[in-house]
């Protein structure tokens, strides 16, 4: 009897020929959407209204997760349907995106996996630059990390808080896979390391274990270290996977990084004359920078109205405000949006006991 070839296998060829109409008849449909879309483009420019929306997106996939029957799982839901939406909202106007390059970057992969691919992007040198792009409105929306699982609050982030007119209107946390590059497949004959400092304290452990004697050289970013190593034989950079594809590198360490489970929050940025604060989606956090006068019991008195409110604080981060007598800025987060009543009272109350206070932003975040 003659074997049969997965080429000229009859049930195989019969769910091919299945798979390949679905996929037209999905083609179709998305196309349905694409000019639904565009009259919703049009609608918005007769209003004034912006086109990216957070929390409807936030809420669409929401919506569609709680709905899915399988066997697609729900994580992969959200991906699919980011691409969806971006392709659609290309349609009405481009979206300028500023972000950490060069290419290869996790600020570039937190970029693309928030608004995902069909968007301008605009590579900047330095996170300062990404808040004056944004601020002068060379980019509609800015990606700025904020805190790693690892080594804590990105400190240059926080501050420009403080002096940019920017507010926050979103946010995407990033499994962060640190490898070692180098355009020799070897870890022989390395003379220097080079990567972002936050990358190097990350993977401080392996260096230490595996290049006990290499010069650790921080760069603007990691991209830019396995740039210089595609430049360099004797170089070596920490990146992505991603970076080691745009650079044509060698993974010669995978996974280096220390913790296992290491993971990077990004911020997503814009001009509040440009877009307005996202509506309540069920499930927002809002961002907040204070100061209090520096005497007992300040910081207590500054909690309280969150306590007697029931509001959830998630996160409290202090920095020196560099005034020279030890005062310092808080940046909180709280569960909850304005527009609720125990928010906003809480909110008010808050105010009144702060020598400073600055909402960074309210924005829907993903719960499941």
């Amino acid at each position: 009897m003659a074997e049969t070839t997965p080429a000229t296998n009859p049930a195989l060829l019969a769910l091919r020929t299945q798979i390949d109409a679905v996929d037209r008849e999905l083609l179709s449909l998305l196309n349905r959407r694409a000019s639904l879309a565009q009259e919703v483009g049009e609608v918005k420019k007769k209003e004034g209204s912006v086109a990216f929306r957070p929390e409807r997106e936030a809420q669409v996939i929401d919506g569609l997760k709680a709905k899915n029957p399988g066997p697609l799982h729900s994580d992969s839901v959200a991906p699919i349907w980011r691409e969806i939406m971006s392709a659609c909202r290309a349609l009405e106007t481009p979206t300028r995106v500023a972000y950490l390059g060069p290419a290869g970057t996790f600020s570039e992969e937190a970029a693309l996996g928030f608004f995902g691919s069909s968007i301008v992007k605009v590579q900047c040198a330095s996170i300062d630059e990404v808040f004056r792009t944004t601020s002068a409105g060379a980019a509609d929306f800015g990606v700025v990390p904020v805190e790693n699982s690892t080594e804590g609050v990105v400190a240059r982030s926080l501050d420009l808080f403080l002096t940019e007119p920017l507010f926050i209107i979103g946010e995407t946390s990033l499994a962060v896979r640190q490898n070692l590059l180098r355009k020799e497949n070897s870890l022989a004959n390395v003379s220097a390391v080079c990567a972002h400092p936050q990358a190097l304290a990350q993977c401080h452990g392996w260096l230490s274990n595996h290049l006990p004697q290499v010069e650790r050289r921080p760069v603007s970013s990691n991209a830019e270290g396995a740039r210089l190593a595609s430049l360099d034989p004797s170089l070596a950079a920490i990146a992505s996977e991603r970076a080691a594809s745009e650079f044509g590198l060698h993974v010669v360490g995978p996974a280096i990084q220390d913790d296992p489970h290491n993971r990077t929050r990004f911020a997503i940025l814009t001009h509040p004359l440009r877009h307005p604060q996202p509506q309540a989606s069920g499930h927002d956090c809002t961002s907040l920078v204070v100061s209090v006068t520096n005497r007992p019991g300040a910081v207590h008195d500054m909690l309280v109205p969150l306590k007697q409110h029931g509001v959830s604080m998630t996160r409290f981060e202090s920095r020196p405000a560099r005034s020279g007598q030890w005062e310092y800025y808080f940046y909180i987060d709280i569960q909850g949006h304005p527009d609720q009543p125990a928010v906003a009272t809480a909110l008010k109350e808050l105010r009144s006991v702060c020598a400073f206070f600055k909402v960074l932003g309210t924005y829907p975040i993903d719960v499941h």
